[in-house]
């Protein structure tokens, strides 16, 4: 009796209000929406192409320009934040307001698995989020093993051409070269995104070279002593989704996998 009696108890206790979600980057959006939580968002970032699903939600800024009295207007409960899209000035006022804040920086693609369950749970959808994980962590397996190379590809990864940028160490596309069996040619950088000189990269003689376009990537030509040229394995990435970390990459890592495949 006392155990049925807890239970009338319980049903008529209100339910807990959904939280009311803000996310500041594509990739935290996409997420939400791997989530199965679009229901729970109430704004978005600016700038940025967007699901159909979140075609419909307001605007709280660009990406380190944060509209802070529109987004208060809102009364978010979580807002989901990238690294630099908010000043840690406006971080620090947000927390003061008792707003929650999850800022979510992957650097390895078994820690972007670790943000699904994190988020999952934050939200209050736990066994998704833990679902998503394991199902991302498993097909990460299954590429891994299909494109495993005995000694892997040096790889230069151009993020711009003018001036000359890569990835350092500790980033997920370099992450995503590894599955595919290469290894990114300036990893011992500890920047994010170092300026490197052509010299530098001359001297290094990547086997692969990957960027944006084949526009950007066209100066190459003039230096055919290096392997990438010398092959013709100088290649536009196939999908930009590796940009972005959520779910998605998992198509954006196999189409590179499969262009890296073909190279000598």
């Amino acid at each position: 009796m006392r155990a049925l009696l807890l239970a009338l108890c319980l049903l008529a206790l209100p339910l807990a209000a959904a939280p009311r979600v803000v996310s500041l980057a594509p990739s935290l959006s996409e997420i939400m929406l791997d989530l199965d939580a679009a229901d729970l968002l109430v704004a978005v970032l600016a700038g940025d192409e967007r699901p159909a699903a979140l075609v419909h939600l307001p605007t709280v800024g660009r990406y380190g320009q944060l509209e802070f009295e529109r987004l208060l207007q809102l009364a978010p409960d979580l807002i989901l934040i990238a690294p630099g899209s908010v000043p840690p000035a406006q971080q620090a006022q947000l927390r003061g307001l008792g707003i929650d804040l999850l800022i979510v920086e992957p650097r390895r693609l078994d820690q972007l698995g670790d943000a699904f369950e994190r988020i999952g749970k934050r939200i209050g959808r736990p066994e998704r989020g833990e679902q998503l994980a394991s199902e991302f962590r498993a097909a990460l397996d299954v590429l891994r093993q299909r494109y495993r190379r005995e000694q892997p590809l040096s790889v230069f990864y151009q993020i711009w051409n003018q001036p000359l940028y890569t990835i350092g160490g500790e980033q997920l596309i370099g992450d995503a070269l590894a599955v595919c069996g290469g290894r990114n040619l300036f990893a011992d950088l500890p920047q994010p995104a170092p300026q490197v000189s052509v010299e530098a990269v001359l001297a290094r003689n990547p086997e692969v070279i990957l960027g944006g376009s084949n526009a950007e990537l066209s100066a190459w030509q003039a230096w055919p002593q290096l392997h990438a040229v010398r092959h013709d394995q100088v290649w536009a990435v196939p999908d930009k989704g590796l940009e972005r970390p959520s779910r998605q990459m998992l198509g954006a890592i196999e189409q590179l996998c499969e262009l890296m495949a073909g190279a000598r």
